[in-house]
């Protein structure tokens, strides 16, 4: 048994923990992008860490992966409708960063 098993708000943090995988989904939340244009928007991810971190939340569910038959090969990821759940979960936490960052510098 995994020591998170008992902590929904560990479990959570398991699945979008990662250095990347906050970004990957806020840029998801506004469409649909191909891998290339995911790795443009977060220039400083390698290509091996993009594929783990996309791999990760795909097999958690949280985004989908469409491959279309054509030459050269496309791939497509999307929030599914279980990742667009974690959207409210993401808005609360950029407010509460936003509060904290304001807190720290009047501290």
């Amino acid at each position: 048994m995994n020591q998170n098993d008992n902590c929904p708000i560990a479990t959570t943090l398991d699945v979008i923990g990662g250095k990347w995988k906050v970004h990957i989904l806020c840029i998801l939340s506004d469409g649909k992008m191909r891998t290339n244009e995911i790795k443009r928007e977060i220039p400083n991810i390698t290509q091996k860490v993009l594929t783990q971190q996309l791999r990760q939340l795909e097999a958690d569910g949280i985004i989908y992966r469409t491959v279309y038959q054509e030459v050269p090969p496309k791939v497509e990821y999307t929030l599914s409708e279980y990742g667009k759940s974690l959207m409210q979960i993401m808005d609360n936490l950029f407010e509460w960063g936003k509060d904290h960052q304001i807190k720290r510098l009047h501290d």
